[in-house]
C-alpha cells in the first residue's frame, strides 16, 4: 500500500476517466515500486488534508510505449478540442524510433504552446511504467474524511509504504466500505 498527498489535482495524475484509473506521470517511486495487487491512495492537501482524493488497486502495469499503442487507452491521450476529461489525458509519452528519444504529446505537462517541457520529461520518464486499475474510487476534493486513527499513516511529503499489517488491513477495510466506486467527483483544481 502506497499513500501520498495529491498536491495538484486536475485529473491528470491520477487520471480517473473512461472507466479506468491510471498513474502515468509524477510519483516515479510509486510507479517503480508498486506491484500488481497493491493499493495506491492519494490524500488531499490543505484544506482537504484529511480527505481521500482517490484509491486504486493496481491491476496492470505497462511501459509508456505499450500504453501509447494500446487501443484500450487511446482515449487517455490528451485532446484540447474536447472536454476537460479529454484535455487532461495522461497518455503522453512514447519513444521516437530509432533514436529512442522521449516524445511528449501536447498536454498538462508540456509548455502552453504544446512544446515538450524537458523538466517534466526527465522527471516522468525516469520510470517508464504506468499503473492501471479498474477497481478504484475517485472523489477529487469531495472525498470521504479519513478516520482519526488512520491519519498517522498519511504522508506529508513524498509517499509512505511501510506499514504494520494490522494498520494496512484497517485502512483497506475502511476504503472498501465506502459507498462509491469509480469516478464519482471532479478534480479539486477544476
Amino acid at each position: 500500500m502506497y499513500l501520498y498527498v495529491v498536491a495538484r489535482d486536475y485529473g491528470f495524475a491520477p487520471n480517473p476517466f473512461f472507466g479506468v484509473c491510471t498513474l502515468a506521470t509524477c510519483k516515479p517511486g510509486i510507479r517503480k515500486g508498486a506491484s500488481i495487487g497493491d493499493y495506491v491512495i492519494g490524500t488531499g492537501r490543505v484544506p482537504n488534508r484529511w480527505r481521500m482524493v482517490y484509491w486504486m488497486r493496481v491491476e496492470e502495469a505497462t511501459t509508456y510505449d505499450e500504453y501509447w499503442v494500446d487501443m484500450r487507452y487511446r482515449r487517455k491521450r490528451p485532446c484540447f478540442c474536447g472536454s476537460l476529461k479529454q484535455a487532461y489525458g495522461d497518455n503522453i509519452y512514447r519513444r521516437q524510433v530509432p533514436s529512442g528519444e522521449w516524445l511528449q504529446a501536447a498536454s498538462h505537462h508540456s509548455f502552453p504552446d504544446g512544446k515538450p517541457n524537458p523538466v517534466n520529461v526527465v522527471h516522468d520518464t525516469q520510470v517508464s511504467r504506468v499503473l492501471i486499475g479498474r477497481e478504484f474510487g475517485y472523489w477529487g476534493g469531495t472525498g470521504p474524511e479519513i478516520p482519526e486513527d488512520l491519519r498517522g499513516m498519511c504522508a506529508v511529503r513524498g509517499y509512505r509504504c511501510n506499514f504494520a499489517e494490522s494498520k494496512k488491513a484497517r485502512f483497506l477495510d475502511w476504503i472498501l466500505t465506502q459507498d462509491h466506486h469509480g469516478c464519482v467527483g471532479s478534480p479539486m483544481d477544476w
